[in-house]
């Protein structure tokens, strides 16, 4: 097998595990209630920044959400309340969920009375507010919209309800239905279905043309896409009456491994004329759409386009006016072109050339074309990967990004020019993120490691802070209040020499002389990352002063470590991971103050998924397992995030059945709790109620909770702080 190692030298004490701080005692212990309800630990953030048009204001939200505020770069001092909804008692919109300023910063689009409807989609009402009159005006009186978003030039909002696609012109009060064949579970317009919004992560499926005279939409035809049902019961409701006998059925579409998925087409809207234009993407139906974009050009649309295997991806030049397209851009990937780098994908004001982040040296770049297709530099190099794109500054020609740079664990923020001249920008060791100004002359600065809560800080571009906007203060005292352990770093080895990175929370009064029990916590999905310099405070910290060591690694298929590390699990969910997480076991184990007999792992989702794996085919290295929400079987899964990894089901059948656990129930070893929201949309209860029937044949003894009604974030009401409790108390009785 090849040997992965870490391919940096680590800033972060990478080495056996520490244990420097023994004989730290708690000043102070934290009950649950502190930590979930009461919120003592939680951090405060800046909330809603968006620059203005001139580059030297920007605006925020205050922190309950009353107001919206206008503050200066230079100083960094407020200079102006935009809007304060106290002076309106008696309007309808109680809070400012999130909003949008025209072009002419005159006018504000109001979000409000958020209805979730998946992860990333949700219904509202929204409201344009004239800020000089001070006056509301609703932007539709026929129900609540979907992602109402401004022309560019301000004019028209464009927004979704019910399945179609709608413009209004606000200040003639006139509202134009733009299609009229949406329906539920059959046809979408402007906005994707549910497997493309989960995979993809996108919630708008329109874009506005630059001169605000054509509306570009994808339509969704779901009419093939198989149904799932979701039984949902009476919950909470006081009484029961006739209503409750029935419990109510939940249908949604969705595309399981290996099924069909919707048909998607893209289309655009000529405000001019009336008419809508079908755009040529190719004669493929089988075949993903993950984005749609205007270029700086009102005439061109580009338009992504993926195959199924979702290791070819195209980008098309299309035009706006007769619906032809031609390939600009091909990249092709042994494995899968991953999804993270469709949102670095810019088009430069110059319009004749765009950037596009890519693996195709083995680590993710940043790469220049021109409009044409033809690579003009590879902007970024070298042994690490850059994580986010921010933008261009073409006055000065800089490229502002993010990457792992220093370390796979760290993050900073850097410019590189045209000629490859690299600069990094932040100034702190840890993880590091901006938000720039709209002319690129300032940025806010997030900052935040394993014992500094988020700093938020405003700086020139060349690097001269102004202001310390937030610096978690209170957070701190609070720290310093109750000394609670954080997360120190460590890496090893394993049987196959793999170099590993974790973190581990020792208990307060940790004594080497003395032996614990190990609570190993994981997620271990693709290109995922748990082992950060960042800060997090939570359940980890929280159990590790009930006097577990708490311990989380990254196995192989994790992020920041380079193209060869995090595809090694192609075609094999579960299998390198499962491998890394016992030999995680086994390490620990060998510890002199680890009781090798006392070692448990939990996790959620994917985690869940490799937690029910190590417990089944870890030969007794747990002596405890808690899977909470898991994926027992590919076969259950979404297509797109499934069929990335693994392909179809007929065309690997070995990776999907050898890495379910499903099929070695029979082995478990150890005690295991099974969680799961009867709700879930996402990992249905189907995986979990699948295992436990083979668990049962088997003559396996497991625990189970079910929670009513509850997604895959099993929350709402008490639910959470009955998750943790069981969580806790499940680890005292059995590790």
């Amino acid at each position: 097998m090849k040997r992965f190692l870490v391919p940096f030298l680590v800033v972060l004490a990478l080495f056996q595990l520490p244990v420097s701080a023994q004989g730290q005692s708690l000043r102070k212990p934290f009950s649950l209630d502190d930590l979930m309800k009461k919120r003592v630990f939680a951090a405060a953030s800046v909330d809603g920044l968006k620059s203005m048009n001139d580059g030297v204001h920007y605006t925020t939200l205050s922190e309950d959400n009353l107001k919206l505020e206008k503050f200066s770069y230079k100083s960094g001092e407020k200079v102006a309340t935009i809007l304060d909804l106290g002076e309106f008692p008696d309007s309808e919109i109680k809070m400012i969920v999130d909003y949008e300023f025209s072009a002419d910063e005159k006018r504000l689009l109001i979000q409000s009375n958020y209805e979730p409807l998946y992860r990333r989609s949700f219904k509202a009402d929204y409201y344009i507010y004239d800020i000089s009159a001070k006056k509301f005006t609703p932007l539709s009186a026929n129900g609540m919209q979907q992602l109402a978003t401004f022309s560019p030039d301000g004019n028209l909002v464009a927004f979704v309800r019910e399945n179609n696609l709608f413009i209004t012109d606000p200040a003639k009060g006139k509202e134009i239905q733009i299609t009229t064949d949406g329906k539920f579970n059959e046809i979408i317009n402007g906005a994707p279905d549910w497997v493309y919004e989960e995979e993809f992560e996108f919630n708008k499926a329109f874009s506005w043309s630059p001169d605000s005279k054509k509306l570009a939409y994808m339509k969704f035809d779901e009419r093939g896409v198989k149904m799932f049902n979701m039984t949902m019961f009476q919950g909470q409701k006081p009484s029961l009456d006739d209503n409750a006998l029935y419990p109510s059925n939940s249908q949604f579409k969705y595309p399981k491994a290996g099924e069909d998925n919707s048909v998607v087409t893209v289309h655009v809207y000529n405000l001019e004329s009336g008419n809508t234009l079908r755009v040529n993407i190719g004669p493929e139906k089988d075949q993903y759409i993950p984005r749609i974009m205007f270029t700086n050009e009102p005439a061109y649309l580009a338009i992504l386009r993926l195959n199924r295997l979702q290791n070819k991806l195209e980008i098309l030049k299309t035009n706006a006016a007769t619906g032809q397209s031609e390939i600009i851009y091909t990249e092709e990937n042994k494995c899968y072109i991953d999804e993270t780098n469709f949102d670095n994908i810019h088009f430069l004001p110059d319009v004749n050339n765009f950037v596009i982040t890519s693996e195709k040296d083995g680590w993710n770049h940043l790469y220049l074309y021109d409009i044409k297709g033809s690579l003009i530099k590879q902007l970024t190099s070298g042994n690490f990967d850059v994580t986010a794109f921010y933008g261009f500054d073409p006055a000065k020609k800089l490229f502002y990004y993010q990457a792992a740079g220093i370390s796979p664990l760290q993050r900073e923020v850097y410019t590189v020019n045209t000629d490859g001249k690299v600069r990094m920008i932040s100034v702190n060791s840890g993880t590091n993120s901006a938000a720039f100004s709209s002319t690129y002359k300032y940025y806010i600065s997030t900052f935040s490691s394993a014992t500094t809560p988020p700093v938020f800080t405003l700086y020139e571009a060349s690097g001269k802070q102004i202001r310390i906007l937030e610096d978690n203060a209170g957070l701190t005292e609070k720290l310093n209040e109750y000394k609670p352990r954080l997360k120190e770093f460590f890496t090893f080895n394993t049987s196959e020499n793999v170099a590993l990175n974790g973190w581990v929370i020792y208990p307060p009064d940790f004594d080497q002389s003395k032996k614990y029990p190990v609570l190993l916590n994981q997620y271990s999905g693709p290109n995922s990352q748990e082992v950060l310099d960042q800060w997090g405070f939570g359940f980890d910290e929280y159990i590790a002063q009930k006097g577990y060591i708490v311990m989380c690694v990254d196995p192989r298929g994790t992020g920041g470590r380079g193209e060869a590390f995090r595809k090694v699990t192609y075609l094999q969910l579960g299998k390198y991971e499962t491998i890394d997480q016992v030999e995680v076991a086994k390490y620990a184990a060998s510890l002199p103050y680890v009781d090798g007999s006392r070692i448990g792992i939990w996790g959620w989702s994917y985690g869940g998924f490799i937690s029910s794996s190590c417990m089944l085919k870890g030969d007794g290295a747990f002596k405890m397992g808690i899977a909470v929400a898991p994926v027992t079987n590919w076969r259950y899964y979404d297509n797109i995030y499934t069929e990335r990894f693994m392909r179809k089901p007929k065309d690997n059948p070995n990776g999907y059945d050898q890495n379910s656990p499903l099929f070695f129930a029979d082995k478990l070893k150890g005690k295991l709790l099974l969680v799961h929201g009867m709700a879930d949309d996402n990992v249905h209860v189907q995986n979990t109620v699948e295992l436990s029937e083979r668990l049962v044949q088997a003559g396996k003894q497991f625990d189970q909770m079910l929670y009513v009604n509850r997604n895959h974030g099993i929350y709402g009401g008490n639910t959470r702080m009955h998750l943790f409790t069981l969580i806790e108390n499940y680890l005292n009785t059995n590790l």
